[in-house]
């Protein structure tokens, strides 16, 4: 979607969820909310200049000890080690900063799903769903019961009986092909 036609489809989303969320309250003005963003890309990315105080930061040693844990190797010299401490640090800063917003009334999410009744109601397996797979079992043994799936024989295509396997081969004796080995005698 390009940007003109994400703005109202935004702003129904967030007037429906409002509504549902907040029935007593007015209406959410999401024109006036849109025009006024509350973050940057750049706070959510560390500045050069300063370090923040809320990020943790990660010593040389922690570093060397995540990368075991990770079997991951260590880097080859100092500069690879400042530029994986650099890159932790503003992802440390990130994860702060995400970690930082008001969830309060919101329900998590279960997953990257459809979670609607009718959806979960499609994704149950019934006796129905079943019913093919149960029909190639059949019970086998007289004392243990066990239960096999029936083998079914395989069609083969027109191709793979038609298909001449020494047709290609450079080296044939009797009805096999020869292939010969990376050693010379």
């Amino acid at each position: 979607m390009t940007p003109l036609t994400l703005r109202p489809h935004l702003s129904r989303c967030l007037t429906r969820s409002f509504h549902t969320t907040r029935s007593t309250r007015s209406k959410l003005d999401v024109d006036a909310l849109l025009s006024n963003p509350t973050w940057s890309l750049d706070t959510l990315l560390p500045s050069a200049s300063s370090s923040s105080s809320d990020t943790p930061t990660i010593t040389s040693k922690q570093l060397h000890h995540l990368l075991r844990l990770s079997a991951l190797p260590p880097p080859k010299d100092a500069t690879a080690e400042q530029k994986m401490l650099h890159s932790l640090h503003s992802h440390l800063h990130f994860v702060t900063h995400i970690r930082s917003v008001d969830t309060t009334g919101i329900t998590p999410l279960q997953s990257l799903r459809d979670e609607t009744s009718t959806a979960i109601k499609d994704q149950e397996i019934g006796l129905d769903q079943l019913k093919d797979a149960l029909s190639r079992e059949e019970v086998k043994g007289k004392y243990y019961k066990r239960i096999r799936r029936r083998q079914e024989a395989a069609e083969e295509g027109e191709s793979a009986q038609s298909w001449d396997v020494l047709g290609q081969a450079t080296k044939k004796v009797g009805r096999y092909f020869v292939v010969d080995g990376g050693k010379e005698a």
